[in-house]
């Protein structure tokens, strides 16, 4: 019976050792599989605006931590770009995990912690300049996604990225 036991604790002892490991691993998923939806979301509306050779947006709502896709279409479903921003089809919005927030946005040189920040995509690939940095709480984990102005291409960076600006030297 004392064997039996003795048995019984150390299978419950790795039962917990697997338990907190396996919870260590969830909330680094949670933003990792946050940062590959909005990196799909930003390359798709790229995409769209050349294929339909018309202006797309994103839209990032820093307040409810949500972005959206905004379309040059009218919303009524006719398939014609809207005359006015009011006009225009906008998409669902995409809620980041309850853990995973926007924790700033820089928009051509501007940074941005609070309201709303609508990005540009254009016919030709090119795309407003901006980095977004998400936070998870209370982990304190952070990625930083950087899409390209001139390619519209998104770069990840693990933790806070901050791009320097090039110095005189750099180009000597």
């Amino acid at each position: 019976m004392i064997e039996l036991m003795a048995v019984v604790a150390i299978i419950a002892l790795m039962a917990t050792l697997v338990t907190i490991n396996w919870r260590s691993i969830l909330p680094k998923t949670e933003l990792t599989s946050a940062v590959r939806i909005l990196a799909a979301t930003i390359s798709g509306t790229r995409s769209e605006a050349i294929a339909r050779n018309a202006v797309f947006r994103v839209e990032y709502d820093l307040e409810r931590h949500r972005y959206r896709q905004n379309t040059p279409f009218r919303n009524d479903g006719s398939k014609r770009l809207a005359s006015t921003d009011e006009d225009r089809l906008v998409m669902n919005w995409i809620d980041l995990p309850a853990s995973v927030r926007f924790s700033r946005i820089n928009c051509d040189g501007v940074d941005y912690t609070t309201g709303m920040v609508l990005v540009r995509f254009d016919p030709l690939g090119a795309v407003s300049d901006h980095v977004i940095t998400l936070v998870q709480q209370p982990y304190e984990n952070y990625f930083t996604l950087e899409v390209s102005a001139l390619t519209g291409l998104v770069e990840y960076h693990e933790g806070i990225f901050v791009r320097t600006p090039p110095k005189e030297s750099d180009f000597q």
